[in-house]
Parts: structure tokens; C-alpha cells; sequence
């Protein structure tokens, strides 16, 4: 691995975790949940040996930060992906349902992201695309990428800050009201989610079915599946939070991330992109009918 950065103790620090010493040490993850990421893949070593987060810094140590090994050939997945916007520091991509984002599997959105997008000539490019964000194996729609070391920082900072709008697309199950919004805390955390019901049908087996505008507030796993859930509404297709006798089976999960709005953060532009709707959401609700 290429080392990025080195860093050395002060000896007058007193006794904390590496993973809460590090953030703003190093200016290519300034970020506490990007140093995280960086220790787990063993990407930080303490003193020659590869760190854990749970390791304590005391004083003196030298700490070293290295660059992701390439993307082997091996890794490589193919998958066609619809390229929505490209620049040479960011893209944004349709993330297709059904396939996670990234982790241990070789079927993952990430280990496609390089035979997609077209390469970045920034001095800082990374060895392979990565994602600025998850979406749930299950959703659809717009997935935001990093292909420079600079723009994934900038970007990790939007998304915590809540400089990035994100509209949701749903169609979920019950009588709902025609708007409102969901304050509920998951796992103690705070979590906010307004609603606008677009159009309602009726259902027999369903009780009804409504097509939503979703836009959280805050990013918690799986903050829209709850909410709609815990107000009666579940989403269609929902195995975790639907109603036992209501959920459909074939058709996946009715979740679509259809747009991203933000400030470029590296030009002077609004990035503001939309997704259609997939096929899937306009047998239920023709598209001549949500114009």
C-alpha cells in the first residue's frame, strides 16, 4: 500500500482511543466516520502494526496512513449502470435494486463503479471510485460517488452538515394522511421525516395504496422504512417492517431514491439530478398519471 501521511504523538496527549484521536489529524479523512473506515480496512498503522480502533494513544506513537490497495481484475463486477452525472470529481449513478452498495460481496454497486465512470485526471484521484453513501440492498435511485480523495472529504461534510437534499419515492400500504411530518427518535437517536401523499388508489388486499414524497431530514438506517411503519404506512414489499399478511413477494421493495440537490463543491453549480421512476412503481401508477 502507498502511504499517504504520517503522524507523530505528542508526548503530552493524554490517554484516548485511536479512532477519537485521529479525526483532523490526517487532511485526506478529516472525518471521524471516514478514519473508522480507514482503521477497520487496515489502512492505519501504529507503530509499524496495523491499528484497531480500540487501540489507545498515549503518547509518542507514530501513526501512519495508507492509500487503498487497487481494485484486483478478480474483484471487478460487471453490471451496466445508468450514469446520470459525471464530472472529474463526483458522479452520480442509478443504483439498480436488489444489489448492495458495497461490502465483503464481489456482487456489489462499488466493485462496478470503474468500468462505469470515466477516470479521474485530478492528482488526487482515487485508486477506484467509492460511494459517498449507502442505500439499503433493497432500493433503487440516485447513488452518489466520490472518484477523487478531496470530493469524498467534501462530500462526507455535506452529508453532515445537511447541505444534501434527498427526495424519496414510495408506495406504501393504508389510508394516509395527505401530508405530515414523522419525529420519531431510532435507537435514541433523532430522526425526522416529512411526507406528501402524490396519489392514493384503492386496494382491497392493501387497504389502500399511495404513492409518497419522502425527504428525511437526518440519514438513519433505514429512518423511511421505520417511520412510514410506525405511523401504519408501511412500504410495499417491506419484509422487515410491513404487516404480516400485506407484504408482497416478488416484486422487491417499493423504495426508490428519485433526486439530489447540493451545492457543487468544487464549482460553482447546483447539482440538483432526478430519477424516473422504475417500471415496477408505474404499473401501479402510470406515469401520464404523476405529471
Amino acid at each position: 500500500m502507498k502511504k499517504l501521511a504520517s503522524h507523530t504523538v505528542s508526548d503530552t496527549v493524554e490517554k484516548i482511543r485511536l479512532s477519537d484521536y485521529l479525526p483532523g489529524i490526517f487532511a485526506a479523512i478529516p472525518s471521524k466516520k471516514g478514519i473508522k473506515k480507514a482503521i477497520i480496512k487496515g489502512h492505519v498503522k501504529v507503530n509499524g502494526k496495523i491499528g484497531i480502533t480500540a487501540d489507545f494513544i498515549t503518547g509518542g506513537e507514530h501513526i501512519e496512513l495508507f492509500e487503498e490497495k487497487p481494485q484486483s481484475v478478480n474483484s471487478q463486477f460487471k453490471l451496466s449502470l445508468e450514469v446520470v452525472y459525471e464530472d472529474e470529481h463526483l458522479a452520480i449513478i442509478n443504483k439498480p435494486a436488489g444489489i448492495v452498495v458495497s461490502g465483503n460481496k464481489k456482487r456489489a454497486v462499488e466493485n462496478a463503479l470503474e468500468s462505469n465512470l470515466v477516470s479521474s485526471k485530478a492528482v488526487d484521484r482515487l485508486p477506484r471510485p467509492e460511494p459517498a453513501h449507502r442505500l439499503d440492498h433493497p432500493t433503487s435511485g440516485a447513488l452518489l460517488i466520490g472518484k477523487t480523495r478531496s470530493s469524498i472529504t467534501a462530500l462526507n461534510k455535506l452529508f453532515e452538515n445537511r447541505k444534501i437534499e434527498k427526495i424519496y419515492h414510495a408506495i406504501t400500504i393504508g389510508k394516509m394522511k395527505k401530508s405530515g411530518t414523522i419525529d420519531s427518535s431510532i435507537k435514541t437517536k433523532k430522526a425526522l421525516t416529512s411526507y406528501k401523499v402524490l396519489l392514493s388508489i384503492e386496494s382491497e388486499k392493501y387497504s389502500g395504496l399511495n404513492l409518497v414524497e419522502l425527504k428525511p431530514s437526518t440519514g438513519r438506517r433505514h429512518q423511511l422504512r421505520i417511520h412510514v411503519s410506525s405511523i401504519g404506512n408501511p412500504i410495499l414489499g417491506d419484509k422487515e417492517y410491513g404487516e404480516e399478511g400485506k407484504i408482497s413477494r416478488g416484486s422487491g421493495l417499493y423504495l426508490h431514491a428519485s433526486s439530489l440537490n447540493f451545492s457543487h463543491p468544487f464549482e460553482e453549480k447546483v447539482v440538483n439530478v432526478s430519477i424516473e421512476l422504475p417500471p415496477k412503481f408505474q404499473k401501479i401508477f402510470p406515469k401520464e398519471e404523476t405529471n
